[in-house]
């Protein structure tokens, strides 16, 4: 078989572009540097030339012995590398001059591009009466000519020796190229192109040895599967059954076999079972011949299963009926997420043939329940479930428990009312100020993250962040906070404001590997000075283990944020786990409003954790301030930095600019 163009050729030449463009940059680079270094040299040589003869041409000079002067410079005529020797008075006019061999002219863009020639200059003092200022200067200038052959023969020299080693690097590329790629594929393609009709449709390709597990494997095993699919479909048809397609999928007997085996086993960690009925398999029943149903059924399978992970057990109960075992899936939400997924890539519309189809599907789901139950229990319940979506139309996906159905929809409802908040600009931060509490001044301020409500006004619904965290879209969420936290943050940096902001951080965000660089690609992009962003970690979150919340941590403070622990007390702060939080990189400890609430009655918890931070040398930030009798409390026990509505509640970023920052 021909081909136009072969593959060997196109990459050869590929490899061979990329070769030629990288060393002649590489060239150019490297050639500057030769010339800059031979600049240095020849600069250097001339000026211990000049030391040499500095002395008694200034004493000549100082004598007016312009003869004397004359033979002095005349003796520099046998260093090779002049083109030039002069004595000029400090107003610029010429005293004295040498007339060296003429030197060849040199181009005058090589000139300037490597900024020839190389001048020295060189003051003249008279000895005796020291005196500051030079009587004259003796320059030097190097022959441009030398610098000039030294380009031209290094050129040359570079030039064909990285050509010589681009060459034989492509060839060395291609090769490997050709070997791992371009036979294979030339291989496949002689022996598709010599197949005789009747071989065509049985034919499968031989797997080639080192390409199992790559893109040519993967190329080789589709086509493999989809002959085998094209001959069950022609088996099928050649028979005139009304049997449905026999396919590799585990039937209702294996299916609840490996239910009950898994019920046995790792049940603990929750499940959810799927029944689906592709209504369209028994709507063309007896309508459409039996090979293009079967043909139907092949293609819906198929997206079926490439919407599938591997935590998903599959199994067919009938023409038209599919089983699904979800594993790890406790929460009705996930399982009602993966369920739409999959309805939406079934109910895709198919052109088999002269047919046009959209199918339509209906879904029933059980999930794990409290007491036990059997693998076929957990199936008809689920079985029921389907048939009573089949009852409210086409495309309905139903749960067993109608209570697990209505936590569903509300949490699918949240989900897209959050992602909607963000794309529609329902989201706003609005800054707390926090105080020092002796001086009055402006010490720093907290990002509070606020919702637009129905009637305009904003607040935050309690259960949001948890339930951003329970969605998977609390980092979304958290990103827009960064950002907009260091847009602030750079706004005040521009006006010349130094005030750090502190922005929450939920454990979950912590526990994503993304979020450090998140961070610092946008304290690098605006700018942001060490230490201006602070991030709040909540003492109860569950961060993981130390050592892992030590370097999750550390990372951060690498970044240039700070670290302060929020709410601090509420948590698990044990002694152990204290012994522990001191080698965390925490800079700043935050006083539960709950404990500061009820000073000057009941001040233990207060007292303890000024003693813990005054021990480990970190600063207290006392939140929910909000009378005078706290603040000269707090004062008096050296708490210092206060956070409240003494001073001010959350603001709009605005009106904080305006209150708190027009005097700065």
């Amino acid at each position: 078989m021909q081909v136009s163009r072969s593959l060997t050729i196109k990459q050869m030449a590929t490899v061979s572009g990329v070769a030629a463009v990288t060393i002649s940059v590489f060239i150019v680079i490297q050639l500057f540097h030769f010339v800059q270094q031979r600049r240095i040299d020849y600069a250097q040589q001339m000026e211990n030339v000049a030391h040499t003869v500095r002395q008694p041409l200034s004493q000549a000079v100082l004598r007016a012995d312009i003869t004397q002067a004359e033979r002095i410079l005349n003796s520099l005529k046998p260093a090779g590398i002049l083109g030039r020797a002069e004595v000029v008075l400090p107003g610029g006019l010429q005293a004295l001059h040498t007339d060296f061999e003429p030197s060849r002219p040199v181009p005058r863009l090589i000139a300037k591009v490597f900024k020839l020639p190389v001048q020295i200059t060189v003051p003249l003092y008279s000895l005796e009466p020291a005196n500051p200022k030079p009587m004259a200067l003796l320059i030097l200038q190097a022959d441009s000519w030398r610098v000039y052959q030294f380009i031209l023969s290094a050129l040359s020299t570079m030039v064909t020796t990285y050509l010589l080693l681009a060459l034989i690097l492509s060839v060395a590329i291609s090769w490997c190229i050709n070997k791992l790629m371009v036979r294979p594929l030339r291989r496949i393609a002689n022996e598709l192109h010599h197949l005789e009709p009747h071989e065509i449709l049985p034919h499968q390709l031989a797997l080639p040895r080192r390409h199992r597990d790559d893109e040519l494997g993967m190329l080789i095993r589709s086509y493999n599967r989809n002959q085998q699919l094209a001959a069950s479909v022609q088996q099928q048809a050649s028979r005139q059954s009304t049997r449905y397609v026999v396919t590799d999928l585990p039937n209702k007997t294996l299916f609840l076999a490996l239910l009950e085996q898994y019920l046995g086993g790792n049940a603990r960690e929750g499940f959810s079972v799927l029944v689906l009925r592709i209504e369209t398999l028994q709507e063309i029943s007896g309508v459409v011949p039996d090979e293009q149903r079967d043909a139907l059924m092949l293609v819906l399978l198929e997206r079926l299963k490439n919407g599938l992970s591997d935590d998903v057990q599959i199994g067919q109960l009938s023409v038209s009926d599919f089983a699904l075992l979800v594993k790890r899936a406790s929460n009705p939400f996930r399982a009602m997420r993966l369920a739409r997924q999959l309805l939406q890539r079934l109910t895709q519309p198919i052109a088999l043939q002269q047919m046009y189809l959209r199918p339509h599907v209906s879904m029933g789901l059980s999930q794990l329940a409290e007491g036990p139950l059997t693998a076929p229990e957990y199936l008809n319940r689920a079985s029921s479930a389907m048939m009573s979506a089949r009852q409210q139309g086409k495309n309905q996906i139903l749960f067993f428990d109608p209570a697990m159905m209505a936590r569903a929809h509300k949490r699918l409802t949240q989900e897209h009312d959050i992602l909607q908040g963000l794309a529609d600009g329902q989201f706003a931060l609005f800054l707390q100020p926090q105080l020092d509490m002796n001086s009055g001044r402006l010490a720093g301020a907290e990002a509070l993250l606020r919702m637009k409500q129905p009637d305009g006004s904003w607040s935050l619904p309690e259960d949001l962040i948890a339930n951003a965290e329970e969605l998977g879209i609390i980092d979304a969420l958290g990103r827009w906070v960064f950002e907009e936290s260091c847009r602030v943050l750079a706004e005040w940096q521009t006006r010349g404001i130094e005030l750090p902001l502190s922005v929450n951080l939920s454990a979950v965000q912590l526990r994503e590997p993304s979020m450090v660089t998140h961070l610092q690609n946008l304290i690098e992009h605006h700018g942001i000075r060490p230490g201006s962003l602070i991030v709040e970690i909540t003492e109860t979150a569950q961060i993981g283990e130390p050592e892992l919340a030590r370097r999750l941590l550390s990372e951060l403070q690498a970044v240039g944020v700070s670290v302060a622990l929020d709410d601090f007390g509420m948590g698990y702060a044990n002694l152990n786990w204290l012994s522990q939080f001191k080698s965390l990189p925490i800079s700043k400890l935050k006083m539960d409003r709950s404990f500061v609430r009820v000073l000057p009655d009941d001040d233990t918890m207060v007292r303890i954790i000024v003693a813990i931070a005054e021990i480990i040398k970190l600063d207290v930030i006392a939140e929910g301030v909000e009378t005078e009798e706290q603040r000269e409390w707090l004062l008096a026990r050296g708490v210092r930095i206060g956070q409240g509505f003494l001073y001010s509640g959350a603001l709009p970023i605005a009106e904080f600019n305006k209150n708190f920052l027009s005097v700065q």
